[in-house]
Order: C-alpha cells, then sequence, then structure tokens
C-alpha cells in the first residue's frame, strides 16, 4: 500500500512556531516557563516538560514566580494567546517575556482592543472556557460578551445605538460562526 502524506498534515503555522520557539529558547541556558501549556498536545506538553520547561499555570503561579537572583529566565506565551494583564505582569516583575502568540491570534487581540478603546461592543464567537478566548476577551478594554451558539445570537438584545465588532476564536466550528454572522445580518447588525 502507497501511503500519501496530506499537505495539510501536522500542526498549523501558529503551533509550529510556538513549540519551535520554546526550542530555541531552550538553547539559551535560561530556565524557560511558559504560560499555560504551549500548545493543546499533551506529547508536545511532555517532551518539553523533559526538557526542563516548566508550565504556568494560572495567575497566581506568575505571581509567586521570583527567580533566583543571578537567575536568567523566560516565559514563553503559548499560541492561544492570554489576556494584555498577562503580558503587563511579566514586564512589571521584569521578567523577559516571548511572545509566541499565533499571528492570526495577534489580529484578533489588536482589533478587539481597537474596537473596544473606540466605544465598539465585542462579541466573540467561540467556546467560553477555551484560553484563546479567555486571552481575546482580555484584550478587550470593558466587557465582552461571548456566543457558543447560534442560538445564543438569536437570543441576544443588541444596544441599538452602539457599534459592535464579532470575531471568532480560531479553531472555532466555521459553519456554527457562518449560522451566527448570519443572526447578525438578519437582524441588522452587520453589513
Amino acid at each position: 500500500m502507497e501511503v500519501e502524506l496530506a499537505s495539510c498534515a501536522g500542526f498549523c503555522f501558529g503551533v509550529k512556531r510556538a513549540v519551535d520557539t520554546v526550542h530555541e529558547q531552550l538553547k539559551t541556558g535560561k530556565t524557560i516557563y511558559t504560560y499555560g501549556p504551549i500548545v493543546h498536545n499533551e506529547e508536545v506538553v511532555r517532551e518539553l516538560e523533559e526538557a526542563g520547561v516548566r508550565v504556568l499555570n494560572s495567575k497566581e503561579e506568575l505571581l509567586a514566580l521570583h527567580p533566583g537572583e543571578g537567575e536568567r529566565c523566560a516565559v514563553v506565551i503559548r499560541a492561544h494567546g492570554v489576556p494584555k494583564e498577562i503580558i503587563d505582569l511579566l514586564e512589571q516583575k521584569g521578567i523577559e517575556c516571548i511572545d509566541a502568540t499565533c499571528p492570526f491570534v495577534k489580529r484578533i487581540h489588536k482589533a478587539v482592543e481597537e474596537g473596544s478603546r473606540s466605544g465598539k461592543e465585542i462579541y466573540v464567537a467561540g467556546n467560553p472556557g477555551h484560553p484563546e478566548v479567555e486571552g481575546i476577551r482580555g484584550w478587550c478594554v470593558g466587557d465582552s460578551k461571548v456566543l457558543e451558539t447560534p442560538e445564543e445570537a438569536q437570543n441576544m438584545s443588541f444596544d441599538d445605538k452602539k457599534q459592535g465588532l464579532l470575531v471568532a476564536q480560531t479553531t472555532f466550528n466555521f459553519n456554527k460562526f457562518d449560522n451566527i454572522v448570519e443572526i447578525f445580518q438578519k437582524r441588522g447588525y452587520y453589513q
């Protein structure tokens, strides 16, 4: 039997970039942490932990991080991204931050930050408990709403006096997102 390898097999661009970033940082001799598992892949996370990478699983763990005197360390931000407050906290603590957030996710962060600063209501199509969605919401100035299903979009009340911005988790189901967009269009909230 001949097996052909699909051209889309393997990690997506953002995940590969994040994992490669951690491997490059391991060569520096610094103590390397990741904020959350670098990717949703237990084997990769285990392999990196065996190589010495330590995972910070919460803001509290980051707050408790106090590198020893003279210890060189860096925290690599996972592919899913993190809320802005985590980046700010690393800066305040004087800990080197290596941002391996997927560039597509970074574009969403920028859009929601700018949109919310200009007064737009922010809507995120995605899983509310997913790290990427938590990160996206953490770049909003003010509140944001998460829509996990088209039914939630259908039942949502909108402020007619405000403009809105709809974004989606990069791994969100395309058909669900398409249905949410269609609901926004039918209700006159999306052009």
